[in-house]
């Protein structure tokens, strides 16, 4: 018992256990896949037990009380909330090598020291989007590519506007990812949880809307003295046109596959998107054994966070949702004119979760399972939208998700600070025009 309270307990056994949910996950056509997946996802959430956070302990409580409810009451639930934890577990695990094999690359290294080149206006648009882009396949891997490009600006010329403004783009470049990356989280889970909405017509409409959420930003930093208008290694002149033009391809091409998967093959979002970021990794890996001689699949021991907090939520949701539409009943409906006031609701409980530590993947997975059944579907883009949105602007507005507070470790800005100090009131006005958008988007035209 004692061994399983070290965070160091058994690494080469849980990664070998991920590996195994990961290849249950996609094997689709094997009878009993989903509860294979989400038993070998369990059982190495279980053995890194000293190595979870709070919440993943609580979740994971959650999911043991939720189980034995639904084994009493509601059986039917159960497969389900199986097949959620398998699809999103497995996404969960090819998102992170995807984001391993390609955080080797030297491209990535000119990239993000390209992102510090120019004026201070196109200092802060570079590096807002580039992280938005680079977060497309990196996740909250590009926040540390990043970051440490920043901490190294702090600690060799001190605390700066040129650091503070560059602190700022990064992290809400990373929040306007999950309302337009196809391959977000956010997305996935959205789709998911609201079956009857189709993931090109959630990213058509989140798009602008990133965009102009990005764009706006710029009237939220701090003006930088001409003085500050360098370049981080400055001796490092290498060109970043080629390596930012390798590093689109490749995501596009992801992109495309995922698509293409999804619309013709007809697989579930997820599984197409999974099975694109693995084939990724797949030619990633095969490319780094032509050139090196030598490759090693990176270690999954750590995960176990992800694995809980992500796939864990979507177990949860998939029980949660039955228990919902059982107690309120297969006919229930809101009035028609309670719907959109509902939407405008949704981005604000994202973000108030935030404020207290709820990770928004838990409060996706509510809002998902309990509106999702209960939705009309003239205005299902809407619940879509303030799912997306909500997500996005706390993770860049909030200080206890992942990016804030692994850009608290590489630059030293305090994550408070950051989020409220900094951004408390272009947080606040981007909720209220999201929230305002959903609800014309729910309205029954």
């Amino acid at each position: 018992m004692k061994s399983l309270l070290r965070p160091d307990s058994m690494p080469r056994t849980r990664s070998t256990l991920a590996y195994l949910a990961l290849v249950a996950g996609i094997a689709t056509f094997v009878p009993g896949n989903t509860v294979a997946a989400t038993v070998f996802a369990c059982v190495a959430i279980v053995l890194g037990w000293g190595n979870l956070r709070v919440v993943g302990k609580v979740l994971f409580s959650l999911i043991i009380v939720l189980t034995v409810a639904a084994l009493a009451f509601e059986p039917s639930a159960l497969p389900k909330a199986a097949a959620n934890m398998a699809r999103i577990g497995a996404l969960i695990i090819t998102v992170m090598l995807l984001s391993a094999v390609m955080g080797q690359s030297n491209d990535l290294k000119i990239i993000s020291r390209s992102l510090f080149a120019g004026n201070s206006l196109a200092r802060y648009l570079g590096m807002t989007f580039g992280t938005a882009l680079l977060s497309i396949p990196l996740n909250f891997g590009a926040v540390g590519v990043v970051a440490t490009m920043i901490g190294l600006q702090v600690k060799e010329q001190g605390d700066s506007a040129l650091a503070r403004n560059a602190a700022r783009a990064v992290v809400r470049g990373f929040g306007g990812s999950p309302m337009t990356s196809p391959l977000s989280i956010a997305i996935v889970m959205t789709v998911t949880f609201l079956p009857g909405l189709s993931s090109w017509k959630l990213i058509a409409v989140g798009l602008p809307v990133s965009v102009l959420y990005l764009l706006s930003g710029v009237l939220a930093r701090e003006q930088e003295p001409a003085r500050e208008e360098v370049a981080v290694l400055p001796d490092d002149h290498a060109s970043a046109v080629f390596p930012w033009l390798r590093f689109v391809a490749v995501i596009a091409l992801i992109c495309f596959g995922a698509f293409t998967l999804s619309s013709r093959a007809g697989l579930l979002y997820s599984q197409a998107v999974t099975l694109s970021c693995l084939s990724a990794v797949i030619l990633g890996l095969a490319y780094r054994r032509l050139m090196d001689g030598v490759v090693a699949l990176p270690s999954l021991a750590p995960m176990n966070n992800e694995l809980v907090i992500m796939g864990g939520s979507s177990f949860l949701g998939g029980i949660i949702g039955v228990f919902a539409l059982n107690w309120l009943g297969m006919d229930f409906s809101l009035p028609v004119w309670a719907y959109p006031l509902v939407a405008i609701a949704v981005p604000w409980l994202f973000f108030a979760g935030g404020t207290v530590g709820v990770n928004p993947i838990i409060s996706g997975t509510l809002a998902g399972s309990i509106l999702g059944p209960i939705w009309p579907e003239y205005g299902l883009l809407g619940l879509g939208l303030g799912m997306i949105t909500g997500w996005g602007i706390t993770i860049a507005g909030t200080p206890y998700s992942a990016n804030a507070l692994l850009l608290e470790r590489c630059t030293g800005y305090d994550a408070r600070e950051a989020s409220y100090g900094w951004s408390l009131r272009y947080s606040l006005l981007a909720l209220t025009l999201c929230s305002l958008l959903c609800a014309v988007l729910t309205l029954p035209f």
